[in-house]
């Protein structure tokens, strides 16, 4: 039996090609699907923190803050009604990405993402004149549902458009792009809090149209991927285009490789019923297991604790900007690391580090808060030298995050699935996501205001449960041509057994049963 790592080099084909710049400008701003979901992570927390905010529109959060005299750190944010409003953004999102995935598939990449960028357009300025909270509730769901779409679509597109060797690269393009639409959000946030007025606010969510203006006017300019103009009966535009990307005039192996992957696709009438054959078992594993762990990091209890303590510091006023832009400009550096070694050291050797990694953080950082803050949740006098070593490891630790499960959770989904399963599978992925990220968004302050310091346990616990999963059930996927990626599964340890030797053909090609065969091999 080959080794319990299941590390597999696929079947060894190469296609003729290079990185052209052609392929690198479309992928960059293709990528700038991501500038909005990051913005609107980060434009959130700081709006719902605003009093001029809270007074227009939550008066009774507003009040209950302001009379707050607790000395509870633990229970200190805990709303359900400020969490409701900020989450339900993602059940929007969850619900779009289910619809865009005939969109993606019927009319293509480009046009999910412009779908995107026009619907969180429309959101944001809603959300910027909003007069009365009906608006803010049209304009989140609004955003949620050109989140859906963008999330669902941009992924795909990156895996498609790129050669096999720099398709990690580019693909994490789509993460790095959400880290910095996070920072700017939270540098915004800080400035316009001060304008006189209490207007600042809708500054903030109103600037969310500039990231929507760059991926709907994107979009629109952008060439649709070769895969999927085969996939709607382009064959010969997909082959001029897929002459363009790679930069060769000899695309005939992966062009007729593209054209049987197609050909299987067109055989499966129901591709959300076709997830369940047995073949496909490892694929659906990972397209709920992966966004689930992404989610069950601890990334957020982590990032909760660092207005304290850089307040703590010293930073005074400034403690939650600080908070934000040192975290923040910690994820993007680290987002540059993975961008520049998921392709030459592979994704699980990141997976793994990184989860390694956030463990012993969540470990130091656990023992010191539940050390300082007990069960009461005041922590007293903290001493400098404390904080500085709390938040240095809150450092390591969104390090650890940011160049493993961060952009790893949406790199690995979106190359491994065959072509008639594809946008299906991708939606599954987003949907899962959305709906654990509303699920610890929404339970999350209820949780710190009861486990107290026990969180951080919660959390180290689902971090060595995903590194194990990583470890004896993930393959390599790194260097390995999107439609020859079946060959992974044949030759790993644990998924053979559902994948047989005929499922996936090394030229392409798909075996496909019709659907009565599907239906008896679940």
């Amino acid at each position: 039996m080959p080794a319990v790592s299941g590390i597999d080099k696929g079947n060894g084909r190469v296609y003729p090609g290079y990185l052209t710049p052609f392929v690198a400008i479309t992928c960059i701003v293709a990528a700038m699907g991501g500038l909005i979901f990051g913005y609107d992570i980060g434009i959130s927390g700081g709006v719902t923190s605003m009093p001029s905010f809270l007074k227009s529109f939550f008066p009774s959060v507003y009040e209950k803050q302001q009379a707050n005299s607790s000395a509870n750190q633990y229970c200190q944010y805990n709303s359900e009604s400020l969490t409701l409003f900020t989450s339900s953004l993602y059940l929007a999102a969850l619900i779009a990405s289910l619809v865009a995935s005939s969109v993606t598939r019927k009319f293509g990449r480009k046009w999910s993402m412009l779908f995107g960028g026009v619907l969180f357009l429309a959101g944001a300025l809603i959300n910027g004149l909003a007069q009365d909270v009906w608006m803010l509730i049209v304009g989140r769901l609004l955003l949620g549902f050109g989140i859906g779409f963008a999330n669902q679509s941009v992924p795909l597109y990156l895996s498609e458009m790129a050669p096999s060797k720099y398709r990690g690269a580019l693909n994490i393009g789509f993460q790095l792009s959400i880290t910095v639409g996070i920072l700017v959000a939270n540098v915004l946030n800080f400035f316009v809090a001060k304008i006189k007025g209490g207007w600042g606010w809708r500054l903030s969510l109103g600037g969310a149209m500039v990231p929507a203006l760059i991926i709907t006017v994107g979009s629109v300019f952008l060439p649709d991927t070769p895969n999927s103009m085969i996939e709607r009966g382009q064959h010969d535009e997909a082959r001029k285009q897929l002459r363009k990307v790679r930069g060769v005039n000899d695309v005939d192996g992966e062009f007729n490789d593209l054209v049987a992957a197609s050909e299987a696709s067109k055989q499966v009438e129901h591709p959300w019923r076709n997830l369940l054959r047995r073949k496909y078992r490892p694929h659906l594993t990972m397209a709920v297991l992966i966004p689930f762990f992404q989610q069950f990091t601890g990334i957020n209890v982590i990032m909760f604790y660092a207005p304290v303590l850089f307040d703590t510091i010293g930073f005074g006023n400034d403690a939650s900007l600080m908070s934000a832009v040192i975290t923040g400009l910690v994820n993007v550096s680290a987002t540059f690391v993975s961008i520049c070694t998921v392709d030459k050291w592979g994704r699980r050797r990141l997976f793994l580090e990184g989860g390694a990694q956030m463990l012993i953080c969540q470990a130091v950082v656990a023992a010191c808060i539940g050390y300082k803050f007990g069960v009461d949740g005041n922590p007293g006098e903290l001493p400098k030298w404390y904080a500085f070593v709390v938040v240095i490891f809150i450092c390591i630790y969104v390090a650890a995050f940011a160049w493993s499960w961060g952009p790893l959770g949406w790199l690995v989904p979106s190359e491994i699935f065959p072509l008639e399963i594809r946008s299906a599978a991708q939606s599954v992925n987003v949907s899962v996501n959305m709906a654990f990220t509303f699920l610890v968004a929404q339970v999350f302050l209820n949780m710190l205001c009861h486990l107290k310091f026990g969180l951080f346990i919660f959390f180290a616990f689902f971090v060595v449960l995903m590194t194990i999963f990583i470890y004896f059930f993930l393959p390599e996927t790194k260097g390995i041509p999107i439609e020859e990626m079946g060959q992974v599964w044949k030759n790993h340890w644990f998924w053979s057994r559902y994948v047989g030797q005929d499922d996936f053909l090394a030229n392409g090609g798909l075996e496909m049963h019709k659907e009565e065969t599907a239906v008896n091999n679940v």
